[in-house]
């Protein structure tokens, strides 16, 4: 078993011990994501980069990956291999001799 296959077993462990299988459908659980990731975001308000709380990210990033973990075994999926397939994807759309050193979107290269 995998590092993220326990995770994920120990968030539907936790989940189906509280019977919160119920909520947590495909919609509920992406807007639960939003909110937490707006929840991250909103530790660097009027704050420079570095100025940001550890504690208080490490907590708001956990939830973050909690529903996306929660989402993938919502909908079967392998994160190893959707995220290894995005990065396959995303070097073709950024070559490394195009896209080093520059934040240009894919078609602006």
């Amino acid at each position: 078993m995998t590092e993220t296959e326990k995770l994920k077993a120990l968030l539907v462990a936790f989940r189906d011990e509280r019977d919160w299988a119920q909520f947590h459908n495909g919609k509920d659980l992406a807007v639960a994501l939003s909110v937490e990731a707006a929840e991250l975001l909103e530790l660097f308000l009027w704050k420079a980069p570095g100025e940001v709380d550890k504690a208080k990210f490490a907590g708001e990033l956990a939830d973050v990956f909690a529903y996306a973990l929660l989402l993938a075994e919502k909908y079967e999926l392998d994160v190893s291999k959707i995220v290894e397939h995005k990065v396959q994807e995303n070097a073709k759309k950024y070559p490394v001799d195009k896209a080093r050193g520059t934040a240009k979107k894919y078609n602006e290269l």
